[in-house]
């Protein structure tokens, strides 16, 4: 991440990605850490959340992107994918040769996706056609293949494809003007008409259940990445008030301050034991939906807090890409 902290304000205003990073990031062989075969390292959930946690603590966006390529684009293939599939996406996928995407959010349809996707996938003999829409969809300006989530409407059941880039009737369109993860290049996907071979549909997704499991298995990484987020807030303001000057002193020789920093370093502390546990029982195959669902609620919440604490400690100062906590 020393190459992304000097140039990451350029790209946030510009609401582009800094695509020269990415041999980088190859290099560190971090791509479905914890995944087993397919040449993907296998190491434990743990180690990919402390990963997660340091990539958001330079920048969130980058670690966004790192979330939807390593955890749900090519984790929808570990887990849902056939063997020839997971062979022929998942070694280049480790190597960023191919980038991934996840489509499941549509524009009338958020969290409640299991039970109201409207996004349709009918077969006609060898081929599905898929219609509909997706929405905040990241990476899918770049990505050489998307999972799309659709509900056939035979069974009515939710099935997931893999949908290459420059396919005919797949158009996403960068969604602009965003006030937070401006580097994180989030498109509208129009599917029209889009026909996709029965060997592009993961074929052992066969209903919501399977979507789920991937969802589950990346959760975690949402709360490790909130944690990033919080301490690099902590350790930008700690700089700061050590550093401004007021009354002769630096302004974290007065208490009101310390106290403002003491609150940060207690969610943080508070919310990094509760995501190393939950990494710990991850592992150890005893997680549940509800584990990580509490971890990520509450590792959000804590951290919009402590990044507010950070801006209040920074004052006028903290609206300023310059002192990067506004970002």
């Amino acid at each position: 991440m020393d190459e992304v902290a000097p140039i990451i304000n350029h790209y946030w205003i510009r609401e582009e990605f800094p695509h020269q990073i990415i041999p980088g990031l190859a290099a560190l062989n971090i791509a479905g850490l914890s995944y087993h075969g397919y040449g993907c390292p296998g190491k434990s959930t743990l180690l990919d959340g402390m990963v997660a946690r340091e990539m958001a603590r330079v920048d969130s966006s980058i670690a966004t992107f790192m979330g939807v390529h390593s955890g749900l684009a090519m984790g929808s293939i570990y887990l849902c994918g056939s063997e020839e599939q997971k062979q022929q996406w998942l070694p280049s996928m480790r190597r960023f040769e191919k980038i991934g995407a996840f489509g499941l959010t549509e524009p009338e349809v958020g969290s409640g996706a299991s039970g109201g996707l409207m996004t349709t996938a009918r077969r006609e003999g060898d081929t599905w056609v898929l219609n509909g829409q997706k929405k905040w969809i990241g990476n899918a300006t770049f990505s050489d293949v998307t999972v799309i989530w659709a509900r056939n409407v035979e069974d009515n059941q939710v099935k997931g494809f893999l949908v290459e880039k420059d396919t005919p009737g797949f158009r996403p369109e960068k969604m602009k003007d965003k006030i937070a993860l401006r580097v994180v290049q989030n498109a509208l996907i129009t599917l029209e008409d889009c026909r996709v071979p029965e060997v592009n549909r993961l074929q052992r997704a066969n209903s919501f259940k399977d979507t789920a499991a991937v969802l589950r298995m990346t959760r975690a990484g949402v709360a490790w990445e909130a944690v990033g987020c919080s301490r690099g807030a902590y350790e930008l303001a700690l700089k700061y008030a050590q550093e401004r000057q007021q009354f002769g002193r630096p302004i974290g020789r007065f208490q009101l301050v310390q106290d403002l920093l003491v609150r940060m370093l207690g969610n943080i502390t508070a919310s990094e034991c509760m995501v190393m546990r939950l990494s710990q029982m991850q592992d150890a195959g005893i997680m549940s939906d509800e584990h990580a669902s509490l971890a990520k609620a509450f590792c959000t919440v804590r951290m919009r807090e402590t990044v507010g604490y950070a801006r209040e400690l920074l004052a006028g100062n903290g609206i300023l890409l310059d002192h990067h906590v506004g970002r």
